[in-house]
């Protein structure tokens, strides 16, 4: 057995498709991601300062200051634990359905079926629900800037909000159906546009603000504001849900592991460089948010624009700086909604090949002409689609989209992550490994994970009306149900003819797939000793 060092050819490219062919599959995409450009779709689909205004509403009643600073530090923390735990997986089996293949490979033969099952619909489904709450993010903050150019006379409707969701969508579908090599050159200007977001709020803000909205930095670090009645401490926990969606997503490179070279090493650093530049880069736009804001906290969230970040920008720049902005904001929260659809119709496509969803056939398809997988494009697409009618029910049911991309996406991490330690088979890790750090780290992951789904169910205040009600419960709760009525039902059921990861090399029968990932510098010598036999 080759050393972790030894187990990749990091010079050769067919030493790519060799480690996929070792893990059953043949190279159907072309591998036109670099490294950074990997990185790149991990970090914008993180879209840091959109995915923050998103998602301020939750950090500034829970909290205010002290929410926006010290609870995004120590969230950025942990999630940090979540990505070295995914990084060291998608080191040592970078394929693009990762999640639900490392649940098949490390868990008990007793439990992978269904296991693999649940991961498989729950990444999915998350990858979905996370490009319906971008997008319809984006329509909202889209209608926010008309609202302020029309000095608040603009007043958008559910239906109207939704009409541009679906006009978002389907510019999405276009781009994320376009040939590899065209989205991954894409990544490099999405990373020089989110970095230069960053830059110029960290940078413009502050000098900007007017005297009235400064904050002393004795407020700026350590003021506290509850509006929504729980008790401080659980308050402050609550705002937790702010950087637990900014910060999502980033299992994005291992979903586009099938179309970037040295992917063993680069997916891995990419989801952990993703995770820790919107750690910092978000850290910090925060501490200038909390100095910047000023001290009317209600006023913030009660404004007619109807954005809590599109207010403050709008009472620091005013109306035109606020426009400025506001524009370059919708721009990147649209780039974000492209990587995210690319993420998430690559993981439908890896589901649809192994058989795992309805319409496998249909979806699991390569565009001769741009060896995209389109069909999984247009389906992601139509699905999201759906989802967003649930808007018509009320901001309550837009929260519940927002909830169920993190809960779906938590449930789809810890899983194999912890098959890995509790399912007692071997390990072999890839160039990227934590070694004896391992354990803990994935401790450390999962019970995050475990405690971050408890609070996505909770609501927004205590004693909740029905317009009030956390319902990610019941959609989260009813979306794992039909998973389980699907896979058990009596002939029809997966439990009858899913059977996980499928070969699809061609030439080669398949007796069994391996129980874990084999070293790629190995897999290079039995393919190469195979052929030769065939050719023989």
């Amino acid at each position: 057995m080759a050393s972790p060092s030894n187990v990749y050819d990091r010079t050769s490219v067919p030493s790519d498709d060799a480690a996929l062919a070792v893990l059953g599959y043949r190279q159907e995409f072309k591998r036109a991601f670099t490294a950074i450009e990997v990185f790149g779709i991990g970090f914008s689909i993180i879209g840091l300062f959109p995915s923050m205004a998103s998602v301020l509403v939750f950090a500034i009643p829970n909290g205010g200051p002290v929410a926006l600073v010290w609870g995004w530090a120590i969230c950025s923390v942990f999630l940090m634990f979540i990505a070295l735990a995914l990084a060291e997986l998608g080191s040592a089996a970078p394929t693009s359905g990762g999640l639900y293949y490392w649940t098949w490979t490390f868990a008990t033969p007793r439990w992978r079926k269904v296991l693999a099952w649940i991961v498989g619909y729950c990444n999915t489904m998350g990858l979905v629900a996370g490009l319906a709450g971008t997008d319809w993010g984006c329509a909202v903050q889209l209608m926010a800037a008309v609202s302020i150019g029309t000095n608040g006379s603009f007043v958008p409707t559910a239906g109207q909000t939704f009409a541009v969701y679906v006009a978002l969508l389907l510019c999405h579908g276009i781009i994320a159906s376009l040939a590899t090599s065209v989205v991954a050159r894409l990544q490099g200007i999405y990373i020089v546009m989110n970095v230069l977001m960053c830059l110029a709020i960290i940078i413009v803000l502050p000098v900007c603000t007017p005297s009235e909205y400064k904050n002393t930095a004795s407020y700026a670090f350590g003021g506290f504001a509850n509006l929504n009645g729980w008790p401080n401490g659980f308050a402050f926990v609550l705002s937790f849900l702010a950087p637990l969606w900014t910060i999502g997503g980033f299992d994005a490179p291992v979903h586009i592991s099938e179309e970037a070279s040295n992917a063993q090493t680069a997916v891995p650093w990419a989801i952990v460089g993703a995770v820790w530049v919107a750690g910092v880069l978000g850290w910090a736009i925060n501490v200038v948010i909390a100095f910047c804001m000023g001290t009317d906290l209600e006023s913030i969230l009660g404004n007619p624009i109807g954005q809590p970040m599109a207010t403050i920008l709008f009472n620091n720049l005013g109306r035109n700086g606020t426009l400025a902005v506001w524009s370059i904001v919708v721009c990147i929260q649209f780039l974000m909604g492209t990587s995210t659809l690319t993420a998430c119709s690559r993981q439908t496509f890896a589901f649809a090949r192994d058989g795992g969803l309805p319409f496998s056939p249909f979806v699991y398809k390569i565009n001769r002409r741009t060896q995209t997988p389109v069909n999984a494009v247009w389906s992601s697409a139509f699905v999201s689609m759906l989802l967003g009618l649930l808007a018509f029910a009320g901001p309550a049911a837009n929260s519940a989209i927002f909830s169920l991309a993190v809960a779906g996406q938590y449930t789809a991490f810890a899983i194999p992550i912890a098959s890995r330690f509790l399912g007692g088979q071997k390990w072999m890790p890839g160039p990227f490994t934590l070694g004896r750090f391992g354990l803990p780290v994935a401790a450390v992951a999962v019970a995050w994970m475990v405690f971050s789904v408890i609070i996505l169910a909770f609501p927004t205040a205590p004693g909740p009306t029905a317009d009030g009600m956390n319902y990610m419960i019941a959609v989260y709760g009813g979306w794992i149900i039909l998973c389980l009525v699907y896979f058990y039902f009596p002939v029809y059921g997966g439990v009858h003819w899913f059977n996980g990861p499928q070969n699809t090399l061609e030439g080669r029968a398949r007796a069994s797939r391996p129980a874990t990932p084999v070293p790629a510098a190995s897999a290079k010598g039995s393919i190469s000793s195979g052929l030769d036999e065939k050719d023989g």
